[in-house]
């Protein structure tokens, strides 16, 4: 997949995979024009990468080849068991979550789940939790609680599934109780926006200790493409929405909604799932160890004056 504002960087790197090879099949020395090409393309990279716009942001975090939470979870521990169910109505495949070894401690993983393909996108409706996610969510929480296991999820979601059927098993209400609970969680709670997050359907599981973000990630209470419908009655201005929304990790991290930038490779976390995985692992590590050392109360104290401050204007 091809985004298109990296179809000059291709164009480039195509011209280098031919030019390797014409070396290869008539054996000129071209090492210095590769050479030369080479130091073009990583310029090109890092001029386009570090000027996105909040729009071209949105892209790369809905990019097909972009990790998804299983991708990561699979990257960062070696022993994961997945739980199923919320024991009340059904699994729901769009939220996922079982426990894990991190860096030799046990963790509770939960995140939301989208698919490759269109029978996995279906499987795993879209990545949109059903309330019986949330239910299935908050059980998995408070099985940590008891265990004194800490809890990490992993945000990646175009909101909560918008049925009428969702409604009618309580979708509004199942994500109200998450919130609640998950500011009183004694163990610490390490939330990650790894792709989309979109309104309540992320809001659900992300209150906690630490609120990060991975660079090309986006967060927001609705989605350029509905805020461009609202408002303009068409998808057509869903560029100008990016940027009235203000919805990237950077405006994230200044209006003090998120406590941290996890940085991603070059072109995004898909173009090296390893690092990005690493990174992400070494970050969680360095967050659980300070968390650790407080006690609940404090941290409990510590998480809902976090969140009460947002959003306060001092006249």
């Amino acid at each position: 997949m091809l985004l298109d504002f990296e179809k000059p960087i291709a164009e480039l790197e195509a011209k280098l995979a031919e030019m390797r090879q014409l070396a290869t099949d008539s054996g000129v020395n071209v090492e210095d024009t590769v050479h030369t090409l080479e130091e073009r393309i990583l310029t090109l990279k890092k001029e386009t990468y570090s000027n996105l716009t909040r729009w071209q942001r949105v892209q790369l975090s809905r990019h097909a080849e972009r990790p998804y939470a299983f991708d990561y979870i699979n990257g960062m521990v070696s022993d994961f068991i997945e739980m199923h169910g919320d024991r009340q109505v059904a699994d729901d495949k769009a939220m996922i979550g079982g426990l894990g070894t991190l860096d030799g401690r046990p963790v509770m993983f939960i995140g939301q789940q989208k698919g490759r393909n269109t029978k996995d996108r279906q499987y795993r409706n879209f990545g949109m939790p059903n309330p019986e996610g949330y239910r299935k969510a908050l059980r998995l929480m408070k099985m940590a609680e008891k265990f004194d296991i800490p809890v990490v999820t992993l945000i990646d979601t175009p909101g909560a599934f918008p049925g009428l059927e969702a409604e009618e098993r309580g979708q509004g209400e199942a994500i109200a109780r998450n919130l609640r609970e998950m500011f009183m969680l004694k163990v610490p709670v390490i939330c990650v926006v790894i792709g989309e997050g979109a309104s309540g359907g992320a809001l659900g599981i992300g209150v906690g200790d630490r609120v990060l973000m991975m660079e090309n990630t986006w967060y927001s209470v609705i989605s350029p493409e509905s805020c461009s419908s609202i408002l303009w009655r068409s998808w057509e201005f869903k560029e100008q929405a990016a940027e009235a929304l203000k919805l990237t990790a950077d405006d994230m991290k200044s209006f003090g909604i998120v406590d941290g930038i996890i940085p991603e490779p070059l072109g995004g976390a898909h173009k090296d799932l390893d690092k990005a995985t690493e990174t992400l692992k070494n970050t969680l590590v360095k967050e659980l160890k300070k968390l650790e050392k407080l006690n609940p109360e404090e941290r409990i104290d510590i998480r809902i004056q976090k969140f009460e401050k947002m959003g306060v204007v001092n006249e």
